[in-house]
């Protein structure tokens, strides 16, 4: 996957994680966080919020791995090669 288009899936991922974080009133890293250290166990017991906590995971940890992807090909790549640059008509 090229730069910009981890950069167009980034976007992406983090507008469905916005919906959870509005939701909720916390942050994706916080919750995540708290969902790893079992923080969240009382919350098994609830329909909505268990399969809502499953998607933001998921969502989560797809924006991760693709996250961790960029930052590796920023790294490697020259940073003016990666530019997108428009031409002005």
């Amino acid at each position: 996957m090229e730069i910009h288009e981890l950069v167009i899936e980034l976007k992406l991922l983090e507008r469905r994680l916005t919906l959870y974080e509005e939701k909720y009133g916390v942050l994706s890293e916080d919750f995540y966080a708290a969902l790893q250290s079992g923080k969240l166990a009382r919350y098994d017991e609830y329909d909505e919020s268990r399969a809502d906590f499953s998607r933001w995971k998921g969502i989560y940890e797809t924006w991760l791995r693709r996250k961790s992807v960029y930052n590796k090909q920023i790294q490697q790549q020259n940073f003016e090669d990666a530019l997108r640059v428009q031409p002005a008509y």
